[in-house]
């Protein structure tokens, strides 16, 4: 009996591909507006800064869009699943994921965003793009919202915690202020009753919990530069108000990214770092999920579980 073939479109924001890319990315954020070259400079040399430039960003998205397949493929045998990449702001774009699947003659798939917790303003496009490009090809799709508290990465997120809290040597881990992280996003969601930041907190309470942790706290990073507020206190600000409450030592965990890209590389490793530093505090930061197998399994478990609500529609 031949198995039943399902696509899986792994969905994420993108990076380029190459520093020769760099400007049709920033320019496609930027809804078709080309960045002056004061901006395209700033971004670019973000992308030098960091090790390796731009290239381990998509290496990282790549490995995870495999990884994810090999689990599902080692948990599931009976089904034959299929991951496609599908990308919001560089190739492939999240449409060219669904033409592929269609190539291929896929006729049944489920969606899936890089990012645990759910925002009209991320999750909901991305999956709004996916299901109408499915449409036109007469793809039934079916979409995952969030995975926010999911058992195996609230411990894949715990025992990262707990390694990088050894690093402050014998200090008492009471004394170190955990900053849990997230993308910020404009203040406007607030009033369109957006789920993100409680489903941030949620796993920020949820992973605290499970650690042990007292001495926590929620701060927003990489916000966009608008005339329109976005969310805070921005963590280069809670850096500094915490140093002036005489906290010494801090860990970041930035829970709303789940792979090494800019956002973590740079605005963490190096602007956070270069903060901390100028007011005296031990910074340190836990590793990125990655290709860890318990994420793996997370993404691969609410994958299944999309599927059978997809195949009790039948």
């Amino acid at each position: 009996m031949e198995k039943q073939k399902v696509g899986v479109l792994v969905m994420s924001y993108g990076t380029p591909q190459s520093m020769d890319d760099v400007e049709a990315y920033y320019t496609h954020i930027r809804r078709g507006n080309k960045p002056s070259p004061e901006q395209l400079g700033e971004l670019t040399s973000r992308y030098e800064a960091i090790v390796g430039g731009v290239f381990p960003l998509r290496e990282h998205t790549d490995n995870q869009v495999s990884g994810l397949q090999k689990t599902l493929q080692k948990e599931h045998p009976d089904v034959e699943f299929v991951c496609y990449q599908g990308l919001k702001h560089a190739q492939p774009f999240i449409e060219d994921g669904v033409d592929s699947m269609a190539e291929s003659g896929i006729k049944e798939a489920v969606g899936i965003v890089l990012a645990p917790h759910y925002s009209t303003m991320s999750i909901a496009s991305y999956n709004k793009r996916a299901k109408e490009k499915a449409a036109e090809h007469g793809i039934k799709m079916a979409c995952v919202d969030s995975y926010h508290l999911h058992p195996k990465l609230l411990q894949a997120l715990s025992e990262r915690i707990e390694r990088a809290l050894e690093k402050f040597a014998d200090a008492d881990r009471s004394s170190v202020r955990v900053l849990f992280s997230a993308h910020s996003l404009p203040e406007k969601i607030l009033e369109l009753g957006d789920p993100y930041p409680e489903q941030l907190l949620e796993t920020s309470r949820a992973v605290a919990e499970k650690t042990g942790v007292t001495n926590w706290q929620f701060a927003w990073q990489s916000a966009g530069r608008t005339a329109a507020p976005w969310l805070g206190p921005d963590i280069l600000d809670v850096l500094r108000s915490v140093s002036e409450e005489g906290v010494e030592r801090v860990l970041i965990c930035p829970i709303g990214f789940v792979s090494d890209h800019l956002e973590v590389l740079y605005d963490i490793d190096i602007e956070c770092r270069q903060a901390a530093e100028e007011l005296g505090l031990h910074l340190e930061r836990t590793e990125s999920l990655n290709t860890d197998p318990l994420y793996m399994e997370t993404l691969s478990d609410a994958v299944w579980n999309k599927y059978g609500e997809l195949k009790s529609q039948d």
